[in-house]
């Protein structure tokens, strides 16, 4: 369920420093810009990107930008600990204690230079996660407007009920593509729209662009002849593909390059027939449509 509160494509910055394109302050601050120009004004973080370092890069970026803080909307992620220089830890693992939340929450406010996080995620589920423990740190957290809304990613039905947390859950960012779609049939996407949770969707043009594999090759020929139908590229198919569904899906756009941000904004113009989108599917398949 579309809530309104990011908008309808969301930009990941995930490679935008260390571990992708290295960006300048002055390129993050140019960006950021564009984005807010096109109409894209959320921007999806974790504490790990860039080994910990994305964060206070993008925020040193933030302070040069004119515009109002309400303007942009400030995704981020804790819970993952992740071994580098800067964490020498033996292994990674998951941290979900009241402590790590608290500790993350707070060094992601002074990296992103803002006082507010607009949507705070967990962001992988961990097996010794204490719901109770994780209950109280966000209603805290929330009470003392240090985080706007809550959410989860990557986490099934049963884990987010475990967590008892319905009054506060708002989002659920998972991975979901044509060549992913599994979410779209074992229930996680039905859940969150009878429970009026958000769906981000990471890594939305799933592996149509990364592998040359069978499922590819299926692919290739529909969108080819689709792309011809409607006038846009193969990309602007696959979220199309996305946006047909009724959820509201916000898929997270994980580049860089300002000619495909503007692609995506296009491909919301793009009204897919009830027969092509199934079309797609079949190709992703391999198979009819039991």
């Amino acid at each position: 369920m579309n809530t309104g509160f990011v908008s309808q494509i969301i930009s990941g910055t995930m490679t935008w420093g260390k571990w992708g394109m290295k960006l300048s302050t002055s390129e993050m601050r140019d960006l950021i810009e564009y984005c807010i120009e096109i109409g894209i004004n959320s921007f999806d973080h974790a504490d790990i990107y860039g080994d910990y370092t994305t964060e206070s890069e993008f925020g040193e970026a933030l302070k040069l930008c004119n515009f109002s803080r309400d303007k942009i909307k400030l995704i981020t992620k804790c819970g993952i600990q992740h071994p580098n220089e800067l964490k020498p830890l033996k292994i990674k693992h998951y941290d979900f204690s009241e402590k790590h939340i608290r500790f993350s929450v707070e060094n992601s406010l002074k990296n992103l230079n803002t006082e507010y996080i607009d949507v705070f995620l967990l962001h992988r589920p961990s097996p010794l996660m204490n719901p109770k423990e994780i209950k109280d740190v966000v209603s805290d957290l929330i009470d003392e407007g240090k985080i706007l809304e809550f959410g989860v990613s990557n986490f099934t039905n049963s884990q987010i009920q475990l967590l008892n947390l319905s009054k506060y859950i708002k989002h659920n960012q998972i991975e979901c593509s044509l060549t992913n779609s599994k979410s779209l049939t074992n229930g996680i996407i039905d859940y969150c729209q009878l429970n009026k949770i958000n769906i981000m969707a990471w890594s939305p043009l799933g592996s149509y662009f990364k592998k040359n594999d069978t499922k590819q090759f299926r692919i290739k020929p529909v969108l080819e002849n689709l792309c011809n139908k409607y006038s846009c590229d193969e990309d602007q198919l696959l979220l199309a593909w996305l946006f047909k569904h009724p959820s509201g899906i916000n898929p997270v756009i994980g580049t860089t390059k300002k000619e495909r941000l503007l692609s995506s904004i296009k491909a919301k113009s793009i009204n897919l027939e009830l027969i092509d989108w199934f079309e797609m599917l079949e190709a992703s398949k391999g198979k009819r449509i039991p």
